[in-house]
């Protein structure tokens, strides 16, 4: 992809959820908005390359989108019509065309609207984050599959049926009131925590990170958080971003190569970021209750207030592990513990925590438990089995920078006369 191509298809990811919000607001059916946003961003991605980008990109997408929307909800009146259904639309404007000469406001960013709306609580918490993640975050059917290990045929259903269900509703396209708020904020937050970790660290492709949808990830909590500013687990997701992003700059060396955390120069680290980070969850754990996200901040916190690898407080991560463990359930974290578990009490304790998630069916073929068993094996000092794990691993990801680390680890591991 050349780098017209690149800018095209950033900015067009950054601006499709904004589209999307303008005319989903305007025309109030969510579904039919997509498919107009879907073809608006068809058409820009095949005439700006060549043309060059518009003086107004969102503009443009928004009157195309427009158009395109009225077309089609047109199309869907005929067809009520020749169904002889129109009587049960009676009074509902909501899919009929505007007035020719109607304005059309697209300077207002609906993108946290969209967001509380693909929360719908007519869905499941799955279908709900897999169609913020496509609607508001950008990432493909491929990707969010990806994020949930499941089929990409399966996920596509799913995002589907989640619109047709939005689309039945009729709910208006509003933010919703408090206590809807309330209802929907689980989902919120996790979708808002699986965009930021698709960013953080990319799923597929070339390059380790996706800047722009951490960077969405973190402006769309920050709105969260303004919105609800009492709620601890809002703020504990911020910090967590804030105390994770931190890092991003020394993840990479000159050539795109993956950095282990170990292996940082904790210089480039944001330093006003890592203070943001602390306070609030410093705050929010002061406020309570105290739940996942604050738990996963604070354990990012001690990694960042480490002045070296050496110093890091690897007892109080290891608490603040099996407390995390026993809140969410989560495989990924009963991995994290294991590993925290070796850097406490060794290598051997740490390999026995991971051999009670091999029977678990949610990590089964995943390469993060052959990178953690391979780490173990090598701190061991049992070169073969490392070396084993670590293609596993790299066999196992697909993201490039993830599977070049795990190579070059399982390759100077194998070199006999390699320093250990």
């Amino acid at each position: 992809m050349d780098a017209p191509e690149r800018i095209v298809e950033d900015l067009l990811r950054e601006l499709a959820p904004q589209v999307l919000g303008v005319l989903a607001r305007r025309f109030g059916d969510f579904a039919t908005a997509e498919d107009a946003v879907q073809e608006a961003l068809l058409a820009a991605a095949t005439q700006w390359p060549v043309d060059g980008l518009p003086d107004n990109p969102r503009g443009w997408l928004v009157q195309v989108g427009y158009r395109r929307m009225i077309e089609l909800v047109r199309a869907e009146a005929a067809r009520r019509d020749r169904e002889d259904r129109a009587a049960r639309r009676a009074g509902d404007d909501r899919r009929t065309a505007p007035a020719a000469d109607e304005p059309l406001t697209a300077d207002r960013d609906d993108t946290l609207v969209l967001l509380f709306l693909c929360c719908h609580p007519t869905l499941s918490t799955a279908s709900a984050i897999a169609l913020t993640l496509r609607a508001v975050g950008g990432l493909s059917t491929a990707e969010i599959a990806r994020a949930f290990l499941v089929p990409e045929a399966t996920m596509a259903q799913r995002i589907s049926r989640a619109k047709q269900r939005i689309r039945a509703s009729g709910l208006p396209f509003r933010m919703p009131d408090e206590q809807e708020r309330q209802d929907r904020l689980a989902a919120v937050l996790h979708v808002l925590y699986l965009i930021f970790t698709e960013g953080h660290t990319a799923s597929l492709g070339a390059d380790l990170r996706r800047v722009d949808l951490s960077e969405e990830a973190i402006r769309l909590t920050r709105a969260t958080h303004a919105l609800l500013p009492d709620d601890s687990e809002v703020g504990g997701l911020l910090a967590l971003m804030l105390l994770t992003d931190a890092r991003a700059a020394a993840r990479t060396g000159p050539s795109g190569e993956l950095i282990s955390l170990a292996d940082q120069d904790r210089g480039r680290w944001d330093a006003e970021a890592i203070a943001e980070g602390t306070t609030l969850v410093t705050r929010a754990m002061a406020r309570g209750p105290v739940g996942p996200y604050q738990l996963q901040a604070a354990i990012a916190a001690l990694h960042d207030e480490a002045p070296t690898a050496a110093a890091t407080d690897w007892p109080q991560i290891l608490a603040l592990y099996q407390v995390l463990e026993r809140l969410s359930g989560n495989p990924v974290v009963s991995l994290n513990r294991a590993v925290a578990t070796a850097m406490v009490h060794g290598p051997a304790a740490g390999l026995g925590a991971l051999a009670a998630l091999d029977a678990d069916p949610r990590l089964a073929g995943h390469h993060r438990l052959d990178a953690a068993r391979a780490h173990l094996y090598e701190m061991a000092g049992d070169r073969e089995r490392a070396v084993a794990h670590y293609r596993a691993a790299a066999g196992g990801t697909t993201s490039l920078p993830e599977q070049r680390y795990l190579t070059m680890r399982a390759a100077r591991l194998a070199t006999p006369d390699a320093p250990f």
